[in-house]
């Protein structure tokens, strides 16, 4: 499939490398075979988890890919974990991104996808703890293929977020930005949920 014209114009690209699966926490299964050389934009690559009790052997294998997907000429910046952590345990979801954060080498930035939920019922000491170990979050505006049904309600929380954050859209999806979202000097701009449609 040939991608969209759009994507030539994209500066960033978060490509879902692969997936930890709830049956296995020592893998990581590749969605991606083979390491496409891509001189293009800054790339990103997104593991979902369904786990956060990683085996050694998972972290090896994403800092190992990382290291492979770049030296094939890739310009891989950072890894995102994309896990549903409910509200309640975002601590929990903190400290395994610090504990991810410290195995990465230098130069090797850290994001997460974040649902909206985050920042309008989170504790302050759990979106503080997010923000000392991630270099952003993507907010999910989606679930699945849709846009979740009043979005705009969770929007004005989004300025309760003490580190930078993209909107996350779906592809077709419905979306109205707020006026002062281009303003807020946390705002990084928006994240595109590509369908294949």
């Amino acid at each position: 499939m040939r991608p969209p014209d759009y994507l030539a114009e994209a500066e960033t690209v978060y490509l879902l490398w692969g997936e930890l699966r709830a049956d296995d926490p020592d893998h990581i299964v590749a969605l991606r075979r083979d390491v496409p050389r891509n001189p293009g934009p800054d790339l990103w690559l997104v593991v979902r988890a369904e786990r956060l009790d990683w085996g050694e052997p998972a972290y090896a294998q994403l800092l190992a890919q990382a290291e492979r997907w770049q030296a094939a000429g890739n310009p891989v910046v950072g890894l995102c974990v994309d896990f549903d952590a409910a509200t309640p345990q975002l601590g929990s979801y903190a400290t395994f991104l610090a504990d991810l954060r410290r195995r990465l080498p230098p130069g090797l930035k850290l994001s997460a996808t974040g649902l909206m939920d985050w920042s309008a019922g989170a504790a302050d000491d759990d979106l503080a703890a997010l923000a000392g170990v991630l270099d952003h979050v993507v907010v999910q505006t989606y679930q699945g293929r849709e846009t979740i049904p009043g979005y705009a309600q969770y929007l004005p929380s989004l300025r309760r977020l003490e580190l930078p954050y993209r909107v996350g859209l779906v592809q077709g999806g419905e979306w109205q930005a707020p006026e002062w979202l281009a303003g807020d000097p946390e705002f990084r701009g928006y994240v595109v949920f590509l369908t294949g449609d």
